[in-house]
């Protein structure tokens, strides 16, 4: 038995770890939190981390909680074709952070980046080798790091203002009336001509 009586096969372990490593991941940042003090707040034996999630790092994006795998993602954006990329990346942002019921665990770390140099690195590797450099590189049109970077600038900062500070109208505003405007830009960093 762990040291808080759980079995390793009890069916609440995985998610008392996730519960753990998003408090620890928000509150100390990627570096300051160890696997050991995540299996002590979630009540296991650190194995059981190693168990469910084989990494620190496959647990920080598993305790992200996204509602689907980003990199799945990118193959389904890119398979309409160049024409009106921008507004399909608008939409399944939008549909991605507003389907996570209260975007908890995403913006704890969206808010740890933000404070946390660590966290921020982390976030900045997994967002740009799973999805940001994919569509740069699927665009095809040369320069995908500066193309991913101003990719990222544009969804970063929509992520802050709508969801963190909640700036109106932005922060209601629905995918209908949000993507035609922010689209064409984040289809001219894709697509268009960068000089």
């Amino acid at each position: 038995m762990s040291p808080a009586g759980r079995r390793p096969g009890d069916s609440g372990t995985r998610e008392a770890i996730l519960t753990a490593a998003r408090e620890g991941f928000s509150a100390a940042g990627y570096r300051g939190t160890s696997l050991r003090a995540i299996a002590r707040e979630a009540g296991v034996d650190p194995a059981l981390i190693t168990h469910y999630f084989g990494s620190k790092d496959a647990l920080f994006e598993a305790a992200l909680a996204l509602p689907l795998d980003p990199g799945a993602l990118v193959p389904l954006l890119l398979a309409e074709g160049l024409d009106g990329l921008g507004d399909r990346i608008v939409r399944a942002f939008l549909a991605v952070w507003d389907g996570t019921p209260g975007q908890g665990p995403m913006l704890a770390m969206l808010r740890s980046a933000v404070t946390h140099e660590d966290s921020a690195e982390r976030l900045r590797e997994l967002l740009t080798r799973v999805l940001l450099r994919p569509l740069a590189e699927g665009a095809g049109k040369g320069d995908a790091e500066l193309r991913a970077a101003l990719l990222a600038s544009q969804v970063a900062g929509l992520a802050v203002a709508r969801y963190v500070l909640k700036i109106e109208p932005l922060a209601s505003a629905t995918a209908d009336q949000l993507a035609p405007l922010l689209g064409p830009t984040l289809q001219r960093y894709l697509t268009g001509a960068l000089a």
